[in-house]
């Protein structure tokens, strides 16, 4: 195998790996966000209303990053 063989086969690979690694941060958001809403209601219930939907509001966001990353992802291994 020449160089520009492993290089092409480690291109794809890293690409992928890429992603699997910008999914991360969103995944982490996504259970903090979770989390402490789920300890607020615990502390004030009479507002679970309001909070649920702020969570909801912090999920569509947080996610949004995971998109931008899959996003990322098909640019980066995209045809020539």
């Amino acid at each position: 195998m020449d160089a520009t063989t492993v290089l092409a086969a480690i291109n794809g690979n890293i690409a992928t790996v890429g992603y699997g690694l910008a999914a991360i941060g969103p995944a982490i958001g996504v259970g903090v966000v979770v989390g402490k809403t789920i300890e607020s209601v615990a502390r004030q219930p009479e507002l679970q209303g309001r909070l649920t939907t702020l969570m909801y509001i912090g999920i569509a966001f947080t996610e949004a990053l995971a998109f931008i990353g899959i996003a990322t992802y098909f640019i980066f291994t995209g045809t020539n």
